[in-house]
């Protein structure tokens, strides 16, 4: 049997295959109809695949719906799956564009076990099997990644106190990857997430040896009842107390 950061890679690959096939065949002529189709194709392979090759864990999907991921049993489950069948639909669903994900994730009794981020239309797919290495040195001035649509204010707030320079990036995954990746140096958010945006990327980030918290330095907490996760802060390990002071001096300037 396939170890659990092995199956972690190769179904969020596997599913990212599918969803370029998909891509290529629906075309880009209707927006709504490929996002719709994205979600539910990987959303269903992923269900599917994990019923099958692990049966006793619990799943927690973004595009289950409300009753399931309100499903008691997931909070007294020992393993359970946190999955993003896709994240950036947005993007997805745009040509030429390639910064979405696919994110698998495994919690085990508290803590993120296994994870693996697949970048499709980039040709790769990071995983806790064997985690990137992150760059030798910080570049200056350090690269933020944000939202290509909605960088929150106090993320401009905090690059211009501390010299940052802000580069857009598309899904959550294709952020912190490009941490990893060295194409910026720091993601930041505090506009309203949830697990799934980040499980499997926090777990190949602190695999590799990067930073992850909340933005108050608080650990990130997975498997709760409410999925909701407020803020996140991945950064190379040598950035973390420089952007923890500056936004604990940011928000005691907020009235």
């Amino acid at each position: 049997m396939r170890d659990d950061h092995s199956l972690a890679g190769d179904l969020a690959t596997e599913a990212g295959e599918l969803l370029l096939k998909l891509r290529a065949r629906l075309g880009f002529g209707d927006a709504r109809a490929l996002k719709d189709a994205g979600d539910q194709t990987s959303h269903r392979f992923l269900m599917d695949a994990l019923a099958r090759l692990r049966p006793d864990d619990a799943v927690l999907s973004e595009e289950a719906t409300r009753e399931e991921r309100l499903d008691p049993r997931r909070l007294s489950a020992e393993r359970v799956w946190i999955v993003d069948p896709l994240d950036g639909t947005r993007e997805f669903s745009e040509e030429g564009r390639a910064d979405w994900a696919v994110h698998v994730a495994l919690w085990e009794r508290g803590r993120l076990a296994a994870g693996a981020v697949a970048l499709p239309a980039q040709g790769r797919t990071l995983t806790t099997a064997a985690p990137p290495e992150l760059p030798e040195k910080v570049r200056e001035p350090f690269r933020i990644a944000v939202s290509r649509t909605r960088p929150p204010e106090f993320v401009r707030a905090l690059a211009a106190r501390l010299g940052g320079e802000l580069v857009p990036i598309g899904s959550a995954g294709a952020k912190i990857a490009a941490v990893l990746s060295g194409e910026v140096e720091v993601y930041v958010h505090a506009g309203g997430q949830y697990e799934w945006d980040s499980a499997a990327p926090v777990a190949v980030a602190v695999a590799a040896g990067a930073h992850a918290s909340r933005i108050d330095g608080s650990p990130l907490t997975y498997n709760q009842a409410d999925p909701t996760l407020p803020d996140i802060l991945v950064s190379l390990p040598d950035l973390a107390p420089t952007l923890l002071a500056g936004i604990r001096d940011l928000h005691r300037q907020t009235p």
